[in-house]
């Protein structure tokens, strides 16, 4: 757009960033003539339903957003939620002479700002506004350089968002139709979620072996010190010749992987350690090396999430939100990054402090630089270090809790990258002795001592294994040369037996994802969030382990649509999107191969084989999705146990059968969702199909003669009537059998049929107020409690349930509300100030069980956690969990509703004039406190973006 000259309203400039938070660091630096405002993340995007669609729209578009048929053109719609804000961005424009898009610079927030530059229709200059880092410098050299919209950048994010799409709203429904409604399919999703159930299926399918080895205690004979100790710890090595087998050389089915390796059981290693009880030993060999570390790259997206959760406990979405936090408050470059690269600035900032800090002796001569690591890097951005030219300590930052936490790690890492390498000596001594039963045995030792620390000083990489030696481990060994005589103090005999492989955790799975190529750093976040969220994956500790119901979607995707979670083929994908994003390919022919199959490019098919005979076709997308006879639903969710048990994924979830449902002896029951697949044995099995199942009848109500049973339910025992065949089920007319829940005293086996009559006598009319509203006492999901009218109150046991009077109740609601029970008692336990709300957090004991709250939001515990062992950081991703569930819509209107009312009554106006001002500003105000909620609810999602 060609520039314009001054207007009346003497050159004011509108930027559009993506967060509240940002646009109020960022108006600070830019002073007056500017006005910053946020779009809250994305203000357009695909519809969520054909509803969202506009109505010209018919057929396949409305239930894809995306017109397949005319070269995949996607429909565009604006947030209902954004609707508001989109508007007062408007205003804005109107009152402007020039525009400044300052979205991220990457291809999300280039695509942000492109939606911008289509749904406002500036007619006044626009300026593509970037920046890394937000200081004040950093943003006026932004004002003062901009550029043009990157349309590749856009292009490229527009043809993933597309893929995933079809992706998503294809495949999804196979899943809802043959394993269970409102499950989700995506293209890096569903090969994460492969990954985590191939971990668990190596688990199940691995056979522990035992192994023995011997430790040897040898004394130099000499007094020692810290520098030269007297003595040295020594592990067999070799018996004649012949290696000793370690862990390493049996493979996952228990056996040994050559037979050149000895094999030692305990009879065999107790009475080798009998015969060299008395043995002479000496040095055979001495071999010393010199010891040199490099420090580490300075930290990128997946690296800084790594890093955070092995040394703080972080997960990948706190990890980045807490970052986020730092960037927009101007501590830290962007933190959605594959770049180790640091600017000259930089490098400058951090020789300066090395020399500061370290002293001269620890600077290298010559700046140190990283190459890029990661294939086809998008970001054009710095490595994530402290902002400025002059980077603030972390006691310079005033920082606190998880913040400061955080960027100290990026400090100190980013510094470290500055400094000398660490050097020092490796040494390795082997040692002989001979049995006396005439066997040779090797000893061998391992040591190291670092005689300059170099970088170790500030900084040392952690390690996924609890186990790993970190590299500032020393262990100094005797000085000893070859043919020193040594003694045994004590010659030990040691078990061992081999592990399963580990399961993920957020870093290793980050890290096997990236090592894969598959998907893209800047999306590893959000990504585990929602394998998280579906209920694919649960935490036990810091591990990833897969519920049953992922093993049945994973069953179904390999088995029906095995390109589409194969690694290769989707590490192919992100190659293939990456071509179109460099402009190397087109983007509409590669979606029409991928989605219809047409044409001979092997790459773009998706179907597991060809499709003509020829081999010169592959199926697409849209041919997989239409064929689902082939696909039965009980064997893709069935897996066997042993000894007849089959472990089966229903539509309520996951339990164990024995025999078909209507043979004889038929067994089932259902099996804790929170067990970890490799834990379910046949004996659990059994214990489990051994407990009392199916329904327990009670008898006969007397008044209606339907009969009453007890059920075991998916929340918990509960008992219900059974209705006369050909009663309404559903219509008009439909008739509900009366349930009610259990008492927790209570238990299936000891209920009676008077128990049960009892409850289903609930809700109990227990009397009007004074105004003629009528209170009754009724059992919830969370508990028993008091209704009148929408007002409920918490009752303090399940007998007052039938027992309350009416003044009692009147007494309970002439007293001030409380939000809960639990409000007005002592937390359980504080776990600090949560990065996201900046709130205190706390744990607190609620009706329904522990949970942790910061004023604002609350989530419960789930199975895998407790009070004792609850960590800060996983009480903040709770509730971060609970936030990004949150309805915003709904929340917005009831913010709106309920914001004139917090103001103080208004004096009568003296003249309409007054009046009518006033009503103006009641509901300007009113707007006002609506868009600052809706902002406040959004901005979490919008520091949360994904490709995927």
């Amino acid at each position: 757009m060609s520039p314009t000259s001054e207007t009346a309203h003497g050159g004011r400039r509108l930027v559009i960033v993506e967060s509240p938070a940002k646009a109020k660091t960022i108006k600070g630096y830019l002073g007056p003539g500017y006005v910053v405002e946020a779009s809250v993340g994305h203000i357009r995007d695909l519809p969520n339903g054909a509803a969202e669609v506009p109505e010209k729209y018919t057929g396949e578009v409305r239930r894809l957003g995306v017109d397949v048929d005319h070269d995949f053109q996607p429909i565009y719609v604006v947030n209902a939620d954004k609707k508001a804000q989109v508007r007062k961005l408007k205003e804005l424009l109107a009152e402007s002479d020039e525009l400044y898009l300052a979205t991220d610079e990457d291809r999300e927030g280039e695509a942000i700002a492109w939606h911008l530059q289509e749904v406002l229709k500036p007619k006044v200059p626009v300026h593509r506004m970037v920046f890394h880092e937000i200081t004040k410098d950093a943003i006026r050299a932004a004002v003062a350089n901009p550029r043009e919209l990157n349309t590749r950048m856009v292009d490229a994010q527009e043809t993933r968002r597309i893929l995933d799409r079809l992706y998503g709203y294809e495949v999804s429904p196979v899943l809802w139709k043959k394993v269970m409604r409102g499950l989700s399919a995506g293209r890096v999703q569903s090969v994460a979620t492969r990954l985590v159930v191939e971990r668990e299926r190596e688990r199940i399918a691995f056979r522990s072996a035992e192994y023995w080895d011997l430790t040897g205690t040898f004394s130099t004979g000499r007094a020692g010190d810290a520098s030269d100790p007297s003595s040295l710890v020594a592990r067999l090595n070799a018996v004649d010749g012949r290696r000793v087998a370690q862990g390493r050389d049996f493979g996952p089915d228990g056996r040994l992987k050559s037979d050149q390796v000895l094999h030692l059981d305990e009879a065999n290693a107790r009475a080798l350690a009998i015969a060299l009880e008395n043995a002479s030993f000496s040095v055979r060999s001495v071999e010393s090396k010199p010891y040199r570390r490099s420090p580490y790259a300075p930290f990128r997206t997946t690296t800084l999430q790594q890093e955070a959760s092995r040394k703080l406990g972080f997960g990948a979405k706190s990890t980045m939100q807490v970052a986020q936090k730092l960037y927009e408050n101007g501590f830290i470059t962007y933190m959605r990054t594959d770049s180790t690269t640091l600017s000259d600035t930089a490098v400058s900032a951090a020789r300066a402090q090395v020399t500061q800090l370290y002293g001269a002796g620890y600077l290298p001569d010559k700046p140190r630089t990283y190459a890029g690591k990661v294939k086809n890097a998008q970001e054009a951005h710095e490595a994530i270090r402290p902002s400025g030219d002059r980077f603030r300590t972390p006691a310079e930052t005033g920082l606190t809790g998880d913040q400061f936490k955080l960027y100290e790690l990026i400090w100190k890492r980013t510094v470290a990258s500055q400094m000398k390498d660490a050097v020092g000596n490796s040494v390795t001594v082997k040692i002989d002795g001979r049995s006396s039963d005439g066997r040779d045995a090797e000893f061998s030792a391992s040591g190291k001592t670092i005689t300059f620390h170099g970088f170790m000083k500030a900084y040392v990489e952690g390690a996924d294994d609890p186990n790993a030696e970190l590299d500032d481990r020393e262990r100094r060994l005797p000085q000893v040369a070859e043919g020193d005589a040594l003694s045994a103090e004590e010659i030990s005999v040691d078990g061992h037996a081999t592990k399963p492989p580990a399961r993920y955790t957020e870093a290793s799975l980050v890290k096997e994802l990236e090592e894969r190529e598959i998907g893209r750093p800047s999306t590893y976040a959000s990504i585990i969030g929602t394998i998280l969220d579906r209920g694919y994956v649960f935490k036990k500790g810091t591990a990833l382990v897969p519920s049953f119901l992922s093993f049945a979607v994973v069953n179904l995707l390999e088995t029906h649509f095995g390109r589409l979670v194969d690694y290769d083929f989707t590490a192919k994908m992100e190659d293939d999107l990456d071509r179109i994003a460099q402009g190397e390919a087109q983007a509409v022919p590669w979606l029409r191969r991928f989605y219809f199959g047409e044409g001979d490019d092997h790459n773009a098919g998706v179907a597991s084989g060809a499709g003509n005979g020829d081999g010169d076709h592959l199926g697409g997308l849209k041919e997989l999705v239409t064929d689902l006879g082939a696909i039965d639903a009980r064997e893709i969710s069935s897996f066997p146990v042993g000894d007849g048990i089959m472990l089966r994924v229903g539509r309520y979830g996951p339990y164990v059968e024995r025999g078909e449902k209507d043979e004889e002896g038929h067994q089932r029951a259902d099996v804790p969702e929170d067990l970890a697949p490799d834990e379910l044995t046949v004996e659990y099995a059994e214990e489990l199909l051994a407990k009392p199942s199916g329904d327990f009848e009670l008898g006969a109500d007397p008044e209606s003669g339907h009969q009453i049973v007890a059920k075991d339910g998916r929340y918990g025992p509960y008992v219900t009537e059974i209705l006369p065949d050909g009663t309404p089920k559903t219509g008009k007319n439909a008739v509900k059998p009366r349930t009610a829940s259990l008492f927790k005293s209570m238990s299936l086996d000891t209920v009676t049929l008077a128990d049960a009559l009892k409850l289903m006598s609930l809700p109990r009319v227990v009397g009007t107020d004074a105004e003629g509203v009528e209170i009754t006492a009724q059992n919830g999901r969370y508990g028993p409690y008091l209704k009148k009218g929408t007002d409920s109150r918490s009752l303090e046991n399940e007998d007052q349930l039938f027992n309350i009077t009416l003044e009692e109740a009147l007494a309970i609601y002439a007293q001030p509300k409380q939000r809960g029970r639990a409000a007005a008692k002592p937390p359980l336990k504080e776990l600090g100030t949560d990065p996201v709300s900046e709130r205190p957090v706390v744990v607190k004991d609620g009706r329904f069980g522990p949970y942790v709250t910061d004023g604002e939001t609350n989530a419960t515990l789930r199975t895998d956690d407790s009070v004792e062992t609850i960590t800060p950081e996983r009480g903040y991703e709770l509730l971060a969990d609970k936030r990004a569930k949150g309805p915003a819509k709904k929340t917005a209107k009831k913010a709106a509703k309920k914001a004139p009312a917090k103001k103080a009554p208004a004096k009568k106006a003296t003249t309409a004039k007054k009046a009518a001002a006033k009503t103006t500003t009641a509901k300007t105000a009113a707007k006002k406190t609506t868009a600052k909620k809706t902002a406040a609810k959004s901005s979490a999602a919008a520091s949360a973006k994904s490709d995927e």
